[in-house]
């Protein structure tokens, strides 16, 4: 008999140093971390990744109670639950996020193309002349949605063990501020501590890659390494034994 590892999360779950891969790719942290756990539990541990590239909190709720595959056959039966979303939503934004969602179906494709290649190119400086304020999603969002998808898997499961993945620092001329990081790490270390929950931070694991060239060029996603560090931690952090 096997364990079922749930994992939701965004692009840092499935993307590499150069591209996305397949979630079947050995040297993602998630495929790490299940297989430290099924080495622990010594029996097998069948993964279950439901990501997406830019997912907020907010957007994994939404796929959480919107998709019958995830809440009728994939939640029901996970022994463990890894929340590695949050991430993106402590990143700054020049406006607001339902208006940057908004931009795939703004019509005809000629002027949408346009958007588009404005807000790429204009956040950065946005968000430099604004102080890089506004966030992607308010931290009373991120704590409420992390909240309700814990409450909603643990309706098939009371028992299960939740592990949030800390948010991370990044480097990337996109979001060229870092000012809500510190913010984002305290009110994960406390959204744990309220929510029966464990934290794994994660900031050690990314700055070197970031430092020595190694992560990705985009300043975001990680590096092989950090992917294998990381996914030891998750591996660690989750439990020997499940009710």
């Amino acid at each position: 008999m096997s364990k079922n590892l749930l994992v939701i999360g965004d692009s840092l779950s499935y993307h590499g140093p150069d591209h996305p891969y397949p979630p079947t790719e050995p040297r993602l942290w998630v495929n790490v971390a299940a297989s430290d756990w099924s080495t622990k539990l010594d029996e097998p541990v069948e993964l279950d990744l439901v990501a997406r590239l830019g997912w907020t909190s907010r957007d994994a709720w939404w796929a959480l109670t919107k998709d019958p595959y995830l809440w009728g056959d994939v939640a029901p039966r996970a022994d463990a639950l890894v929340l590695a979303v949050g991430g993106m939503d402590h990143l700054p934004a020049s406006i607001p996020t339902y208006l940057r969602d908004g931009i795939p179906y703004v019509r005809p494709a000629k002027l949408r193309r346009k958007v588009r290649d404005f807000y790429h190119e204009n956040s950065p400086k946005l968000i430099k002349i604004s102080g890089g304020g506004l966030r992607q999603l308010p931290q009373p969002a991120t704590d409420h949605y992390l909240a309700r998808i814990t409450a909603a898997i643990r309706v098939f499961n009371p028992e299960i063990q939740v592990v949030l993945l800390a948010p991370g620092q990044h480097s990337s001329p996109v979001y060229p501020t870092n000012r809500h990081h510190v913010p984002a790490m305290a009110a994960a270390a406390k959204w744990v501590e309220q929510n029966d929950a464990t934290l794994v931070p994660i900031d050690r694991y990314i700055l070197p890659s970031l430092m020595d060239g190694t992560a990705n060029p985009d300043g975001i996603h990680y590096s092989w390494r950090t992917h294998e560090m990381i996914g030891h931690a998750v591996g660690q952090a989750l439990k020997s034994t499940t009710n």
